[in-house]
């Protein structure tokens, strides 16, 4: 493994700049009742306001400094360099803690859990709660490298499983994740040679031959099915065409932002507004990742390689996670969790939260909450 800093060419910066103030705009929907809508998409007044603050308000640079601020490394697992954060824990014996970020977030989702994670007692708490904690970019994500065709989250699984117990060295770790990290913790849990224990905030396993079976089971099962036909056309996109997608948005700096904040709208717990969920800085610097790294095609590569790893290497039928396993609910999401009952017969569930506010991007939006359900989860396991 070696030292990684980020440093991004000004003359990248300089063009993605350049692109977004000479974007033409379009028409959208307008009539009664749709002024600040995001039915059909997203809202054209919102991203006129995002990108005028792109183009004269927002500064790159000092958002790199805050990515820089804990030490960095890229490692070569198999053929694949891995781009992670390791940061040690306090105390004699902090626990070992993989945080895996997912589709269409990046590393920039954790940072302000990771200090609170690390060094608990910086932030009014117990030093005996202290993780040493590990953030990985997935493959063909941010800085991480590019697989040289899709692979999906069991392979990203056996990888980041390989960057735990071989590179850094921290066995008996927790895998922690959302969006495709629930996926990928989800496996470590299920097949890693060196996971002690999960925790998920977005139900990323599903055991083949377990589905809905009571009266609330099955009621949930149809509000689900409804919520991801009217949220899942993405998906079917980057699981089926991603190359065809790709050429849009390699292209347009613009076009790539819009697709990515209309799913933290979408996504986001919003009640208060979307702009008390967050501010512009965070949407554009995570937006950046993507556009600085030129990684928006490969990203979407982890659709289809899901696709493909369910015929060439199929989960078996009733197979269930045993390991010990934190659930932490927020309640807005693409992908809800089911009620526990139907969540127990596929998971050992050994720690159940039920949040009232929160939800898909949760150490982005409630960091305080997901750190302090990670560390109760994590006193259960002695």
């Amino acid at each position: 493994m070696r030292a990684f800093t980020i440093e991004i060419p000004q003359t990248r910066l300089d063009a993605i700049r350049t692109r977004v103030r000479e974007y033409e705009w379009h028409e959208m929907p307008r009539g009664e009742g749709l002024e600040g809508s995001w039915a059909f998409g997203a809202n054209l007044d919102y991203m006129k306001s995002l990108c005028a603050y792109w183009v004269d308000g927002y500064d790159w640079r000092k958002w790199e400094k805050a990515l820089n601020a804990f030490p960095q490394f890229i490692a070569r697992v198999e053929d694949i360099d891995l781009h992670y954060y390791h940061e040690q824990g306090s105390g004699p014996a902090p626990k070992p803690l993989i945080l895996s970020h997912g589709w269409p977030g990046s590393v920039f989702e954790f940072l302000r859990v990771i200090d609170k994670l690390a060094h608990p007692e910086k932030h009014g708490g117990d030093v005996k709660d202290a993780f040493t904690v590990i953030v990985p970019s997935l493959p063909g994500y941010g800085f991480s490298g590019k697989p040289k065709r899709p692979i999906g989250p069991r392979t990203t699984a056996r990888l980041f499983d390989k960057l735990m117990t071989d590179v850094v060295k921290l066995p008996n770790y927790i895998a922690q994740g959302g969006d495709w990290g629930s996926a990928i913790s989800a496996l470590m849990g299920y097949e890693g040679k060196g996971c002690r224990a999960v925790h998920l905030n977005m139900m990323g396993w599903v055991t083949p031959g377990v589905g809905p079976e009571t009266e609330e089971e099955k009621a949930f099962a149809a509000k689900a099915a409804q919520l991801f036909q009217a949220e899942g056309a993405y998906f079917l996109e980057h699981t089926t065409k991603p190359q065809t997608l790709s050429y849009g948005m390699m292209d347009s700096p613009v076009g790539t932002a819009a697709w990515i904040v209309e799913k933290f709208h979408g996504w986001s717990d919003c009640r208060k507004g979307f702009e008390n969920t967050y501010t512009k800085d965070q949407l554009l610097t995570n937006v950046m990742i993507y556009l600085v790294t030129r990684t928006f095609n490969t990203a979407t590569w982890m659709y289809r390689g899901r696709a493909e790893e369910q015929f060439t290497m199929p989960i078996p039928k009733g197979a269930r996670i045993e390991k010990p396993t934190g659930i932490a609910a927020f309640p807005i999401d693409l992908i809800p969790f089911p009620p526990r009952s139907q969540v127990e017969r596929s998971i050992n569930v050994a720690h159940w939260t039920s949040f009232t506010e929160g939800g898909h991007f949760a150490a982005l939006e409630r960091p305080d909450d997901l750190v302090g359900d990670i560390r109760t989860f994590a006193r259960t396991l002695g």
